[in-house]
């Protein structure tokens, strides 16, 4: 182990040790030293999210008094390093959030409580799920986590500069070849680049792919080819040099994750491909009124995603008592109102109507709808991403940046990254 290594192997243990005493207090379910159940609950978002669940649990406390919570939170960054930390030392938190970039990890590690008895016990309720939104937690043949939301790919538009040069709205069904004319056509009467380029982007990469008869995984290989990924980068180069997009300096800007760095908010680009939850924090960052529709081609490309999950400790004393929480938090309508869309569109669709009728936001009614509208063309999910996912997310950015720059054309940045990714998942 390298000196650097080791000192943020160090760190990060130092960092865990609290959760690490959590994770190891308490007694069984049914303790007979105080009758109380003390869970520990572990999860990364702002301020406003950790506001949110404390009032949930709280809720539920108050519903259950036997049971109380040590919460910690955190932002992203560092998250999953620390989680990592605490489960290496059997110290992992009784409830923890995960995503789909590391559920599989996880659950191929037994860390994950396998939460299939509860569902068939009744215990865990997903019935009122769309059915491949709870089976996007299925990793082999485990329920390894429970979405706690819903997602789906959207693409946000910017309607006031749209609207204002009188150009037509992006509409769910378009072509992509079709898609690429209207950011051609729209950018030329507006003035602003028609369209983020998307090459870069798993999400849209992964759309496209299933429209084509691939996918991107299947089990735990790679479900596409050098050539596949090579006409993907050859439809963007296509646009970029047809102006339907921004310049490569500016794509690079779009290619970060941040809300904040997106396009449509900077306003250097009509539309950005984004998650559809996320359209609500989008339009506080800019003034213009934005929209919202599916990713360009056949919108049954598209699946039911949990936008995160809550999982179980497998090492947990409190299994039974986790599971209600993680029922509750899915199911129960007053905790469905405290946390709104916060993790995304709740999965319990009578919540999620309920919660769409009470907001007054315009935003988060048009990415609810825009998934009420899809909901019936949805394809089947895929399969989980297997390990060193995320890694693969990473190197497609490598690759298609080299391709935006010019520093490699669509072939030689295709081979890249087809290399790249089977060696990040064969790890």
């Amino acid at each position: 182990m390298t000196a650097p290594r080791l000192f943020r192997g160090l760190m990060a243990a130092a960092i865990a040790l609290p959760l690490a005493l959590l994770g190891a207090c308490g007694g069984d379910d049914d303790s007979s030293n105080s009758g109380k159940t003390e869970l520990t609950f572990f999860w990364w978002g702002g301020e406003a999210r950790a506001k949110l669940t404390e009032q949930a649990l709280a809720l539920y406390t108050q519903k259950h008094p036997g049971v109380t919570f040590k919460t910690t939170w955190q932002a992203n960054q560092g998250y999953f390093d620390k989680l990592a930390t605490l489960t290496a030392g059997d110290g992992a938190p009784d409830i923890f959030q995960i995503d789909d970039n590391y559920l599989a990890e996880y659950a191929t590690r037994n860390v994950t409580e396998d939460l299939t008895k509860y569902q068939d016990s009744g215990k865990l309720d997903v019935t009122k799920f769309p059915e491949s939104l709870w089976k996007y937690g299925v990793v082999g043949d485990k329920l390894a986590g429970l979405a706690m939301g819903e997602n789906t790919q959207g693409l946000v538009f910017n309607k006031t500069k749209l609207e204002a040069a009188g150009q037509e709205l992006p509409k769910t069904g378009m072509s992509w070849a079709d898609f690429i004319t209207w950011a051609q056509r729209a950018g030329a009467a507006t003035g602003t680049a028609g369209t983020m380029d998307p090459s870069a982007d798993y999400k849209a990469f992964w759309v496209w792919l299933r429209q084509n008869g691939k996918d991107f995984y299947t089990g735990n290989q790679l479900g596409f080819a050098k050539e596949d990924v090579q006409k993907w980068f050859e439809l963007w180069k296509g646009a970029r040099d047809a102006k339907a997009t921004p310049t490569a300096d500016v794509i690079h800007e779009g290619n970060a994750t941040d809300i904040t760095k997106q396009l449509v908010v900077t306003g250097k680009a009509l539309t950005s491909w984004v998650w559809a939850n996320q359209m609500p924090d989008i339009q506080k960052n800019t003034k213009d009124e934005l929209g919202v529709v599916a990713y360009p081609g056949d919108p049954s490309a598209q699946w039911a995603r949990a936008s995160m999950y809550l999982s179980v400790y497998r090492g947990s004393k409190h299994k039974d008592a986790a599971v209600d929480v993680l029922n509750f938090l899915a199911n129960d309508p007053e905790a469905g109102k405290i946390l709104g869309t916060d993790r995304g569109l709740p999965s319990n669709l009578d919540i999620r109507t309920s919660v769409a009728s009470s907001t007054s936001d315009p935003s988060m009614k048009a990415s609810i709808a825009l998934e009420d509208e899809l909901v019936s063309k949805f394809g089947p999910a895929p399969t989980v991403p297997p390990k060193g996912h995320a890694t693969v997310k990473t190197e497609l950015i490598k690759a298609a940046e080299a391709a935006q720059f010019g520093t490699a054309d669509p072939a030689k940045a295709a081979e890249q990254f087809r290399t790249a990714a089977q060696a990040a998942i064969s790890r």
